[in-house]
């Protein structure tokens, strides 16, 4: 009976679908949710963006003042060196 119960017992704590087993599925299951909301929240992000570009003018000319440094005509540019 009791080499029964060990036997039993090693099955549950290594064997296939064992207690460690379930531990470590479940720490990569956290990680995976952790991976899928930083992604939501990305997606959301760049659909806010993608809503805010089709909705006007404005937010391209900002974009392309920051990322491209345009200028309109007949501005002046003045750049500041620290």
């Amino acid at each position: 009976m009791v080499v029964l119960i060990i036997l039993l017992q090693n099955r549950l704590w290594y064997g296939d679908g064992g207690i460690n087993e379930i531990s470590k599925y479940e720490q990569r299951l956290e990680g995976l949710k952790k991976e899928v909301q930083d992604s939501q929240d990305r997606n959301i992000g760049l659909y806010a963006e993608v809503l805010n570009l089709r909705s006007g003018s404005e937010a391209i000319e900002e974009r392309a003042r920051h990322e491209l440094g345009m200028i309109k005509e007949n501005e002046t540019f003045f750049q500041i060196i620290e």
